[in-house]
């Protein structure tokens, strides 16, 4: 078939090159406009934009799929079939008529479980044991078409919601290129989505990534690894900013008397931060302005600085411009971990040096 393939991020690049070693022809690349990206936020093509590029295929960036000259572009183009993975924009009924076949997407949940931007993220805050994608036919309404395919993926108690999204690109490529050999040899048939199980996941903001102490361990748990690598989980220490990697339980009993939520102790063996359970063990951190680095060598930090977040420097710690208000979550935004308006429900935090009053993050 003749396929113009929609997609724009890394996610998205697995599928585009399942497509090129298939037997179909991709004429032409649909991708978000070059936006900044990186460190240094310049602007620059989408991922699949540079793999089409790469192959010699044309790649088509309207400011929206609803452009007149895009829509005649497609036409002319002549698809018998258009393939979706994260492009990033809704498609509109007048393109979604012009291939015979429809459109198909990828998405990565097992629908209709987690319809919506963040899949991968939700299901791995509310604890699910398994996920998957789907491939489905795109209709107006949001992710509801009827499913072609389904494939599973179990969530490991350690997967981060990029370590999860990885391995579903490459499975899910799999997947799409065998949907589109159904639909061409006539042997697939699309299924309505049951009306039960529905769910939805937008995408996470960056207040819904402050980290809750006040929960117990296990939604902390699951609430930083949802938001790693984006948003990013965070909290803060006084008035300073700290980015968190993956926690883990702590080995043993801790020692010492139980912690507030999130009052820190050093341990020979780590950083434990207190939860509405038991402590956790800081993994990596990264304060503001600073390189990512282990929690032991940030808390050593801490005492050169006499227990200051900011290392003791003069006027330092200031919270980054646009620092996310504490608030509720957007509708559908996860119930477990979700940051909550005011302060922190147990402990205020400390600045004072060794032998003072606790350090709490919040």
């Amino acid at each position: 078939m003749r396929l113009v393939f929609a997609g724009t991020p890394q996610t998205a690049v697995p599928s585009l090159e399942e497509l090129l070693r298939s037997k179909h022809e991709v004429v032409a690349v649909l991708t978000r406009p070059d936006a900044p990206a990186g460190r240094g936020r310049h602007v620059g093509p989408s991922p699949v934009a540079e793999c089409a590029a790469s192959a010699g295929i044309e790649v088509l960036k309207p400011a929206s799929p609803r452009d007149p000259a895009f829509l005649d572009r497609l036409r002319a183009l002549a698809p018998d079939c258009c393939p979706v993975t994260a492009y990033g924009a809704l498609i509109p009924r007048a393109a979604l008529e012009v291939p015979a076949h429809g459109w198909v997407n990828l998405h990565f949940s097992l629908l209709p479980a987690w319809r919506g931007a963040a899949p991968v993220p939700h299901a791995i805050w509310h604890g699910d044991d398994m996920t998957g994608a789907t491939t489905f036919r795109l209709v107006a309404e949001l992710d509801a078409g009827p499913v072609y395919g389904v494939m599973t993926e179990p969530i490991g108690p350690e997967d981060t919601a990029g370590d999860l999204l990885a391995r579903l690109a490459i499975a899910g490529a799999g997947l799409l290129a065998q949907t589109l050999d159904g639909i061409e040899s006539g042997g697939l048939r699309a299924e309505p989505q049951p009306a039960e199980g529905i769910s939805y996941a937008p995408k996470l903001t960056t207040g819904d990534a402050r980290v809750r102490w006040d929960h117990p361990a296990l939604a902390v748990g699951r609430q930083i690894r949802a938001c790693t690598p984006a948003p990013g989980a965070w909290t803060m220490l006084g008035d300073a900013r700290l980015k968190l990697w993956p926690v883990r339980d702590p080995a043993g009993d801790p020692e010492g008397e139980p912690l507030r939520p999130g009052e820190l102790r050093v341990t020979r063996s780590g950083v434990l931060v207190g939860t509405a359970t038991h402590p956790v063990e800081l993994g990596d951190v990264q304060p503001g302005g600073k390189r990512r680095m282990p929690g032991t060598e940030w808390a050593r930090g801490l005492r050169a600085g006499q227990g200051r977040p900011d290392g003791g420097r003069p006027g330092a710690g200031a919270p980054a411009t646009g620092a996310p208000a504490t608030g509720a979550p957007a509708t559908g935004a996860p119930a477990t971990g979700a940051p909550a308006t005011g302060a922190p429900a147990t402990g205020a935090p400390g600045a004072a040096g060794p032998g003072a009053a606790s350090l709490v993050l919040h």
